[in-house]
C-alpha cells in the first residue's frame, strides 16, 4: 500500500477576515492547494471555532500561538490524521508577544514528528547602533527565534533573496526564493473594467495601489502632484487601505489638484483589480526599492499595467535584468516623474511594457509557480 499523502497545516498569524498581506497570501496558498487536490487546515488567531471556507478547514482561537495556548494547539494538531506537513507563515510581529514569541518558535522546532516548512516573509529586526535598548533586545530576540525555526525546518522559502543572508549555511541549503504573488485576480472582464472606468472622469489615469505607509506617502505625493499639474486632463486614482485619508490630506495641501484625486479604499479584490486595470500608469515608490515581497507591485504586473518604480537595497537583480517595470535608480521623485511622463506620452511604449510585465509575471511570480514549488519534492526531501 502506498504511504498516505501528508495533510497541509498552515500556521499563520493573519488570515481573512483579518486584513493584511500575509493574510491574503495565506488564503491564496490554502485555496490553491485545495484546488490541487490537497487537504488543507489553517491555524490562526481569531474568534474560537472550526469552519470550512472554500474547502479549507480553518481553526481559530484567540491566543492561538501564545504560550498558554500551545498545549491546546498541540492536542488539536495531534488529533488530525498524519502524516502532517506544517507550513509556517513566518512574520515575527504576527506571532504575538510583541514580535518576541520565543516559546512558539521553540514549540515549532520541537514538532519533529511533523514535516516542517517555513515561508519567511520577514526575518529579523535590524540592529541600529544608537537605537533604544528595547530595540536591541528585539533585534537579539528575533535572531534567536529565526535560528530556532530555520534550523528545525525541513524546507524553507524566502520572499526575497536578501532574507537568506540571515540564515546559516545549513539552513540556506534547504531554502529557496519564492516571490509573493499578487493578492488580486489577474483577469478582469471587459464589463467590470468598463464599469470601473465609467465611474471616473475622462482623461489619463495615474494610479497607486498600497497601504500609504509613512515612508511612501512623501515621495508619492511629490510625484503624483507634479504629474497631475503637468496636464489638466489627468486623473489620480488611489487604491487600497488608507487611500481616502491620503487623498484628503493631499487635497488639503494641494487644492489645485484636489478635484482630480479619487480614492477607493473599501473594495473587494475583484473591484480593486478592475480599477487597477483601467490605470494608464501605476506609480509605486518604495523606500527600500521594488522587490518580490511587494504585493502591490505584483498586482500591477499580474494585470499587465505599466508600473513606474525605483531601486533600493532590497531590489533583486531580476528587476534590472528582465525590466518588467519602468525602473529608476534611487528614490528621487524627479526621476519617477520623468519616467511617468515618458510612459504617458508614449502609447506604444505603455502597451509593450504592460504586455511584457504580464508575461514576466506569469513566468516567474504567479501563484501557480508558488504552488508548484510547494508540491515539488525537494532534493533529498520527503514527498
Amino acid at each position: 500500500m502506498p504511504a498516505p499523502l501528508p495533510t497541509w497545516h498552515l500556521l499563520t498569524g493573519e488570515y481573512p477576515p483579518v486584513a493584511g498581506g500575509v493574510a491574503d497570501h495565506s488564503r491564496l496558498i490554502a485555496e490553491a492547494l485545495v484546488r490541487a487536490g490537497e487537504q488543507v487546515h489553517v491555524w490562526a488567531p481569531g474568534p474560537p471555532g472550526v469552519v470550512t471556507e472554500a474547502g479549507v478547514t480553518v481553526h481559530r482561537a484567540p491566543g492561538r500561538f501564545l504560550p498558554g495556548d500551545l498545549r491546546t494547539l498541540s492536542r488539536e494538531l495531534d488529533a488530525c490524521p498524519g502524516p502532517r506537513r506544517l507550513l509556517l507563515q513566518y512574520v515575527p510581529h504576527a506571532l504575538g508577544l510583541k514580535a518576541m514569541n520565543v516559546p512558539f518558535c521553540a514549540w515549532f522546532a520541537a514538532r519533529a514528528k511533523d514535516e516542517r516548512q517555513v515561508f519567511f516573509h520577514e526575518v529579523v529586526y535590524p540592529w541600529r547602533l544608537h537605537a533604544p535598548w528595547r530595540h536591541h533586545v528585539l533585534a537579539a530576540t528575533t535572531r534567536v527565534m529565526l535560528r530556532l525555526v530555520a534550523e528545525a525546518a525541513d524546507r524553507g522559502f524566502v520572499s526575497i533573496p536578501t532574507w537568506a543572508d540571515h540564515l546559516s549555511v545549513r539552513a540556506r541549503r534547504r531554502t529557496e526564493w519564492r516571490p509573493v504573488p499578487s493578492n488580486l485576480p489577474t483577469e478582469v472582464s471587459t464589463v467590470e473594467a468598463r464599469r470601473a472606468r465609467a465611474s471616473l472622469p475622462e482623461g489619463p489615469v495615474v494610479g497607486h495601489f498600497g497601504t500609504y505607509g509613512a515612508a511612501i506617502v512623501g515621495p508619492l505625493e511629490s510625484v503624483l502632484v507634479s504629474v497631475l499639474r503637468a496636464d489638466p486632463r489627468r486623473q489620480g486614482l488611489l487604491l487600497g487601505r488608507g487611500s481616502r485619508a491620503f487623498m484628503e490630506a493631499v487635497a488639503h495641501r494641494r487644492p489645485d489638484v484636489a478635484a482630480r484625486l479619487h480614492a477607493r479604499d473599501t473594495l473587494s479584490p475583484e473591484e480593486a483589480a478592475a480599477f487597477l486595470r483601467v490605470c494608464d500608469v501605476l506609480v509605486q515608490p518604495y523606500p527600500d526599492g521594488v522587490s518580490t515581497r511587494r504585493g502591490s507591485a505584483m498586482a500591477g504586473l499580474g494585470l499587465g499595467v505599466p508600473v513606474v518604480t525605483n531601486t533600493g537595497h532590497l531590489t533583486e537583480p531580476l528587476w534590472r535584468d528582465l525590466l518588467p517595470v519602468a525602473l529608476v535608480e534611487g528614490t528621487a521623485p524627479s526621476a519617477l516623474v520623468e519616467a511617468t511622463e515618458h510612459l504617458l506620452s508614449q502609447d506604444e511604449a505603455r502597451r509593450a511594457l504592460g504586455e511584457h510585465a504580464a508575461r514576466i509575471y506569469r513566468e516567474h511570480f504567479a501563484l501557480e509557480r508558488t504552488v508548484e514549488a510547494l508540491l515539488r519534492k525537494p532534493p533529498g526531501g520527503t514527498s
